[in-house]
């Protein structure tokens, strides 16, 4: 158990600058694609950054050998159970709030309502534990 509270905490810490990814990436986009439009492509942005730091910092010794790029897409594959959640929270947030600091909290309050499904995907299908021969 004290190496899945390790682990939640780097992936918290990894959740941390992945928001601060999305939020930049949400604003700079949002002129160009709309609040809702820009979310997704923050998303990945932010997702990204997550993966490279999980695959380093709190599963990094849990790699299965597998491909790099099978690694990424299987980690945005599964983060997307994550993502519906978050996605819509940050909807329903930005329908009930206004102001220009609306959508960050969107992504706040979904981020951290997605985080508990990603990390139990992360720890149990992406970086699964390595088995000894």
């Amino acid at each position: 158990m004290k190496q899945a509270g390790r682990q939640f905490l780097l992936f918290a810490v990894a959740g941390v600058v992945g928001f601060g990814v999305d939020v930049a990436v949400l604003y700079l986009a949002a002129p160009l694609l709309g609040w809702y439009g820009a979310r997704v492509l923050s998303f990945l942005a932010a997702a990204t950054t997550t993966w490279v730091m999980n695959r380093h910092l709190a599963f990094g010794d849990r790699h299965a050998g597998t491909a790099l790029w099978r690694e990424y897409l299987g980690y945005l594959a599964t983060m997307l159970g994550g993502a519906v959640v978050n996605y819509g929270v940050y909807v329903l947030v930005l329908h009930s709030a206004s102001g220009r600091w609306a959508p960050m909290l969107g992504v706040a309050v979904g981020s951290g309502a997605g985080m508990v499904v990603n990390f139990f995907a992360a720890r149990y299908l992406v970086f699964k534990a390595r088995r000894s021969p």
